[in-house]
């Protein structure tokens, strides 16, 4: 578990963030979840589409660069879009629907995720890598 930050604004976007690497991982992502929190979601490592068929809530999409850049936003997608994507993009965080309208995140800013054992012990490094 993790926490996703933006590295330009300083702001905590979300304390409960999973990293996702592995094909299955991806593949269901937050397929199985009822409701998705504001304060929580997945990084989709290795990752430039998706799809929201089988959801049952609305997230919010963020696509970002191998540094974590953010190249595309995309608020309250809707279940059962067929794809949403971002050619350029190496990564995609979900978020529950609605987290970014209270947070601000704009395209260029860099956003890292940040293990909350790696903070807990002091040591404060990103595991943001795509």
């Amino acid at each position: 578990m993790a926490f996703l930050r933006n590295c330009t604004t300083g702001t905590i976007i979300a304390t409960r963030i999973d990293r996702l690497t592995g094909l299955l991982q991806r593949a269901v992502g937050l397929l199985a979840r009822s409701s998705v929190q504001h304060d929580e979601g997945v990084w989709l490592t290795s990752c430039r589409s998706i799809h929201t068929l089988g959801m049952r809530c609305a997230i919010d999409v963020v696509f970002v660069d191998r540094e974590g850049c953010v190249l595309r936003i995309c608020r309250n997608v809707r279940p059962n879009r067929f794809a949403l994507s971002c050619r350029a993009a190496k990564a995609v965080v979900e978020l529950g629907g609605g987290a970014l309208d209270q947070i601000d995140v704009e395209l260029g800013d860099r956003l890292e995720l940040v293990s909350t054992f790696i903070q807990s012990a002091g040591l404060g490094r990103a595991l943001h890598s795509v």
